[in-house]
């Protein structure tokens, strides 16, 4: 798959960066100069840009991410960039109609000329899911039916029967269709088995863990593309990390990653390449300096080794 190539390679890994690219205490971002600093991320190297999906601002729950609506701030970065790829990290396919999301996904598509690419997950916020009207038990079949309606959708006049969404009956199309192939990644398990998710989409979507954890998931990810007939597909995660000034600083834990100097860092991430990882997207939230500094370092140091 073109897109998704750009920036996944079996036996190699890239990096991406997920907004808001700032560092930031509490659950509130201050979203300043993300266009410039987008710009730089592309001019420097990284491979995609991310965006997440987050309904509501649940007081009890991490972050608020970017802020603004994922498909509105989307385009907007896709104005102020011209080549680096632009994904969601992730789409809660539940809690939009899929009719809406296949239309949003499809005009960004064309309108970006390629550079999309769809990270979908059930939502980790539970507390939402009542306000849309769905039940929580449900998320799982949700989910799934949502995503066989968005593939269905993808060919002309389609003839598809949903169970929470609705139909289509060959009468009607939904445009505009894209020269593009858009790939979906399933985000952790979403509800589906690892079996589902290594024959329905087209790579996998996990939150770090330790080095263990990992060998003994992506001998998983292996085995369940085996069982099902399935060629490589790329395995991806997300990484925090607080970039020290002390370049050969040694690393300490961090919520989902570590802070050190750019040298562990390196380090970390080749061991990661080896282990089959094929893209990592750095978030900056606890960050202790500047996101700027933060992303020039990166790019100028860490980014080379990745390409």
């Amino acid at each position: 798959m073109k897109t998704l190539a750009k920036i996944a390679r079996q036996g190699k890994l890239s990096l991406g960066l997920v907004f808001p690219l700032e560092s930031y205490q509490g659950a509130i971002a201050k979203m300043e100069n993300q266009e410039k600093l987008a710009r730089r991320a592309e001019e420097l190297g990284f491979k995609a840009l991310w965006f997440r999906d987050v309904p509501f601002h649940d007081p009890s729950f991490g972050d608020a991410g970017q802020l603004y609506d994922p498909w509105i701030y989307m385009t907007h970065i896709m104005n102020h960039t011209k080549k680096i790829m632009l994904a969601t990290g992730s789409i809660i396919l539940p809690l939009r109609h899929p009719v809406n999301t296949a239309k949003s996904i499809y005009s960004l598509q064309n309108l970006s000329e390629g550079r999309i690419i769809i990270g979908a997950a059930s939502g980790d916020r539970p507390i939402e899911y009542p306000a849309f009207n769905y039940k929580l038990s449900e998320k799982g079949e949700l989910f799934r039916d949502s995503f066989q309606y968005i593939k269905a959708l993808q060919n002309r006049f389609p003839i598809h029967q949903s169970k929470h969404y609705g139909m289509m009956d060959g009468r009607i199309d939904l445009l505009p269709k894209s020269e593009y192939t858009t790939p979906i990644l399933v985000t952790g398990h979403s509800g589906q088995s690892l079996d589902w998710i290594a024959k329905n989409a087209d790579g996998w979507l996990y939150y770090p863990r330790d080095f263990a954890f990992l060998t003994c998931t992506m001998s998983d990810w292996s085995h369940a593309l085996k069982r099902n007939e399935q060629s490589w597909k790329p395995y991806m995660q997300s990484l925090y990390i607080d970039l020290l000034e002390d370049k050969n600083a040694t690393p300490s834990g961090i919520h989902l990653g570590f802070k050190s100097g750019v040298s562990y860092t390196i380090e970390h991430l080749k061991a990661l390449e080896s282990a089959g990882v094929n893209h990592v997207i750095i978030n900056l939230k606890y960050g202790s300096r500047p996101a700027e500094e933060v992303i020039e370092e990166l790019g100028e140091h860490v980014v080379p080794h990745f390409i």
